[in-house]
């Protein structure tokens, strides 16, 4: 029998599937190599070894979907469209990245004449137009639609995407063209815009569309798979996704717009760096996840993760969902070290990924990475490199640095490697504080994933922030998110509207048919949730709208109307310094949420050390390269440190499926959940 407190959390990578298992309190990991061919069953085996069929609720992210759009190992799907709009998804925004200003031979990874997600003999146009207004100026042609669908029978699709021109306004359109696919080509997956993204602008909901049945096609078979294998197992609890904000939702309410749940694992690393800053009172938090190829970084602040409206999978290539916004840097443990033309030391944006990966892996790699870096070191332990399940040679990282084509010494190489990759992670973290506005001092940086705790305490005075925290369990701390979050429903609706008092009854209006149809898909939770209102609007004659503006509970009355445009210029006024309250406020998208409450992670508290017990290492190693001579540094197992234990630097402390560098003049103390708050030594002193 399932016991109701026991909960599983499982984040599946391009590499590794981590599997986090909550019982009586007790936190067990699991690290599995995910398969890459058939997905589920990486996941099966280790929620059989954690023992699933003990559990309650299966918490589930993957980046499959990302990945697969990515490498474009996608089905193949067609896309209807208004004709003579079919080009849109070539064209997306006509935005360029910086870098490409000044580079006449760039070209969107997504378009025609590169890699695109659908070509464009699979996009047919259809004759039929809705007016902005939700007027008819051309009604829909169905012997012509079914023209289109017949050639797309004949291309054997195995999806529709359905995204036709002012659709979010009136989609009868969309639903009757949905009917006739349908008849023509018979059972295949079908998203329709004006369900899956009600927005107004077409673009970005023609991409949502499309990456919304690519994950009907990809994540169905996946998901049946893995509820009989789960099932097989014995597993009779709650089988929840996450989406990318790491919001959970049951697995039929997921799959009915999967397109939120492309990118849920980075997202669930914010989400359990805010979840730990409430157990420590740490409200503002800088995350950084640094993994074998790249570095995500995030922020937490007042307790919350940063939000956003969409998520880009690649440059231009939007998704309208949610998301916690997270940027990627390319830095990590599988990082290539390499000598630029002018002889210096660069360190990635390459990597040497997981095959073969760093040379010390021993599977052919011949070029130094991070993780060589380190253990050239002597911070990495070679024989308990990922629990044991590996070994790290050092004469093979060490040839790999002997190859560089430099005139500088072994100890040079290093020392330069380990400083430029610290240094690539710190522009990143800037990067992210600069376009936030955030002042670091206030932050605490949360230092997870596996190579995390290794690289960043040693930036602590560098980025100028409180601390550094290392969590309980760092290599798994994304799955552990996925143990720290609420289940939560979601739903918009695009209406522009000025706001006055005569737009009071629209408005009520919107949210009432939302609350409605979010009550029945709720069921027998809609008695214990609680409902959230907000609303994304602009001053009249703006292109783009501030987000996530409060909306009153209740009727909206004509005084809840105006207290909506207070909230809009308080809103504005935070995020832009400026406020206009002379300018009518228009609301474009209307947003409503629904919280269930869920059972959550809680670390257990480490006891306190016995007077009579003073801590001591556990034995010593030797630090090399990193200055001028060797510097021996105390060995610690965190699974031994006891509550307010500390340990000043050079030192590593050592667990399972990560390693901790606390670099010299900086001190470690044991928190209250077992975290590890890492702080200047002058600091620690006096705590």
């Amino acid at each position: 029998m399932a016991d109701e407190n026991a909960m599983i959390g499982v984040d599946v990578g391009g590499t590794f599937t981590d599997i986090v298992s909550i019982t009586d309190g007790r936190i067990e990991t699991v690290k599995v190599a995910t398969d890459v061919v058939e997905t589920y069953k990486g996941v099966l085996a280790g929620a059989e070894e954690v023992g699933v069929a003990d559990a309650a609720v299966f918490n589930h992210a993957s980046t499959h979907g990302l990945n697969a759009i990515i490498t474009r190992r996608v089905p193949k799907v067609a896309f209807l469209t208004t004709e003579g709009h079919r080009d849109m998804l070539d064209m997306a925004r006509a935005w360029r990245p910086p870098e490409a200003n000044t580079d006449p031979r760039w070209h969107r990874s997504f378009g025609d004449v590169t890699a695109p997600v659908v070509p464009r003999y699979l996009r047919r146009g259809i004759r039929e137009r809705i007016g902005a207004d939700g007027s008819t100026v051309i009604e829909l042609d169905e012997a012509q639609a079914r023209k289109e669908l017949r050639v797309l029978a004949r291309c054997a699709v195995d999806g529709v995407a359905i995204c036709l021109m002012n659709s979010y306004v009136d989609g009868r359109h969309e639903r009757r063209l949905r009917e006739l696919v349908a008849e023509e080509l018979g059972d295949v997956a079908v998203s329709v815009s004006s369900e899956v993204s009600p927005l107004a602008r077409e673009y970005p909901r023609a991409s949502t569309t499309v990456v919304d049945v690519l994950m009907k096609r990809i994540y169905g078979p996946y998901t049946r798979e893995l509820a009989s294998g789960l099932e097989g197992l014995g597993f009779t609890g709650d089988l929840n996704f996450a989406d990318c904000a790491a919001m959970l939702a049951p697995v039929d309410v997921a799959m009915q717009r999967p397109s939120r749940i492309v990118f849920s694992g980075p997202a669930a690393g914010t989400v359990a760096c805010a979840h730990l800053g409430t157990l420590i009172d740490e409200p503002n938090l800088l995350c950084a996840d640094i993994g074998g190829t790249s570095t995500d970084i995030s922020i937490v602040t007042g307790g919350k993760p940063f939000v956003s409206t969409t998520f880009e999978l690649e440059h231009d290539l939007i998704v309208n969902t949610l998301s916690n916004e997270i940027v990627s840097v390319g830095a990590g443990g599988g990082s290539i070290v390499s000598i630029t033309p002018t002889g210096e030391v660069k360190v990635g944006p390459e990597s040497a990924g997981a095959d073969p990966g760093p040379a010390c892996y021993g599977r052919g790699g011949e070029v130094p990475t991070t993780t060589d870096t380190f253990l050239m070191l002597g911070v990495l332990d070679p024989d308990r490199f990922a629990a044991g399940r590996a070994r790290l040679d050092v004469d093979l990282a060490r040839a790999a640095f002997d190859k560089l084509e430099t005139q500088t010494s072994l100890s040079e190489r290093v020392r330069f490697a380990y400083r430029m990759a610290l240094n690539n992670v710190a522009e990143g973290i800037v990067d992210v504080l600069v376009k936030n506005g955030v002042d670091p001092r206030d932050h605490a940086l949360v230092a997870y994933g596996a190579a995390g705790p290794m690289m960043l305490p040693a930036l602590l005075e560098q980025l100028h922030v409180k601390s550094v925290i290392v969590p309980p369990h760092p290599g798994l701390f994304s799955a552990l998110g996925l143990v720290s979050a609420d289940q939560v429903h979601a739903d918009s609706r695009t209406s522009y509207s000025v706001l006055t008092p005569d737009s009071a009854g629209d408005i009520d209006a919107i949210y009432a048919e939302m609350e409605e149809s979010m009550r029945r898909s709720l069921g027998a939770d809609a008695d214990r949730v609680t409902f959230t209102r907000t609303f994304d609007g602009q001053l009249m004659g703006q292109v783009w709208e501030t987000p996530f503006v409060d909306v009153p509970g209740g009727t909206i009355t004509p005084e809840a109307v105006q207290t909506m445009i207070t909230n809009f210029h308080d809103a504005y006024e935070q995020r832009s310094g400026n406020r206009f309250e002379a300018m009518p406020v228009q609301g474009v998208t209307y947003r409503l949420t629904a919280v269930v409450p869920t059972a959550k992670v809680d670390y257990p508290r480490p006891v306190q050390r016995p007077a009579d017990q003073p801590l001591r290492p556990s034995g010593s190693i030797t630090v090399r390269h990193l200055e001028d001579h060797d510097l021996p540094a105390a060995e610690y197992e965190r699974d031994a440190l006891m509550l307010g234990d500390v340990i000043e630097g050079p030192a590593v402390v050592r667990e399972a499926m990560s390693t901790t560098f606390v670099p010299p003049g900086l001190v470690a103390r044991v928190g209250t959940v077992g975290e590890l708050v890492i702080t200047r030594a002058a600091e620690g002193a006096d705590a």
